[in-house]
């Protein structure tokens, strides 16, 4: 979203709005041509065999109207504004910025109270878990669901199974620089049925129900293209986000067709970067409120 709002596409969008405004001064100038005398001459455009066009001027009351709509347009964009703030006291920006400085007024010393303090103790406070969980409805629930139990491609937090780390400083780190999991797809390396045996002995890892055959075959494979990231007992690697396969928990379904299709296909998930969006004292307060909803 930051790369999207940033000062090249600003630029982008006004000259492109500037542009488009001379093109229709342009054409509107070179169609200001009077009415000649004599017989009015055809343009020699025929529809329908029979249907032509005669070459006469646009009407002084339709032009009037065109360069009525540029003005305006000219006018609005200066109101809006569309080509920059000039009035440093007007416009959406500085009315955002005077809110947020009477909010950062208000509040910053509330948050100020929680930064100096361990995350654990943060998280055991009550008055700071429900500042943390507001935030965490506001802006963590879309993905995580307001009870932080996940979903399809989106963590669990309430379990004691983490991919990237449970401890303080790593969920903290989560939440302030954002988290880039990518799983390769194995599928042309391994071809359909090297996948599926691959599958099978994943599947094995957990206690699943799984071909013996398949599985006994799919090891060999799996220690040879997986144990770098999974290790070789499929026990995972935080420093990775390599999920551990030998529990209960799966981030995209544990069905052999899903595990077919991961390993076939790859997958990649994203965790955006809210640190410098809420600051250093919200994410402190917002990593001890995920701290407690942990099992662990």
């Amino acid at each position: 979203m930051a790369d999207f709002t940033s000062g090249f596409w600003n630029m982008y969008v006004m000259v492109f709005v500037a542009l488009s405004i001379l093109f229709c001064v342009f054409v509107l100038a070179s169609n200001m041509t009077k009415r000649e005398s004599g017989p009015v001459e055809l343009h020699g455009h025929v529809w329908d065999e029979t249907l032509t066009e005669y070459n006469n001027p646009l009407p002084n009351w339709w032009m009037y109207l065109f360069w009525i709509t540029i003005v305006f347009s000219i006018v609005y964009l200066v109101i809006y504004p569309g080509f920059g703030n000039v009035n440093e006291g007007r416009g959406q920006v500085s009315q955002y910025q005077a809110e947020m400085q009477a909010a950062d007024e208000k509040y910053g010393p509330i948050f100020a109270k929680y930064r100096n303090m361990e995350l654990a103790a943060v998280a055991a406070d009550p008055e700071a878990n429900a500042m943390g969980e507001r935030m965490f409805l506001t802006y963590c629930s879309q993905c995580h669901g307001s009870a932080a139990q996940g979903g399809k491609s989106f963590p669990n937090l309430t379990d004691d199974e983490w991919l990237w780390g449970g401890e303080p400083e790593a969920i903290k780190t989560t939440i302030t620089e954002g988290r880039h999991g990518v799983m390769p797809p194995f599928g042309p390396a391994l071809g359909g049925e090297g996948v599926k045996d691959v599958a099978n002995y994943v599947r094995s890892l957990s206690g699943l129900a799984h071909d013996s055959l398949r599985a006994q075959r799919g090891k060999d494979m799996f220690v040879a293209n997986c144990a770098v990231c999974h290790a070789e007992d499929g026990t995972g690697n935080t420093m990775l986000g390599a999920p551990n396969l030998t529990n209960k928990s799966w981030l995209y379904g544990s069905s052999e067709a899903t595990i077919i299709e991961t390993i076939t296909k790859g997958r990649s998930n994203q965790m955006p970067v809210f640190g410098e969006f809420l600051g250093e004292d919200k994410v402190h307060l917002l990593t001890a409120y995920v701290m407690s909803l942990s099992k662990k």
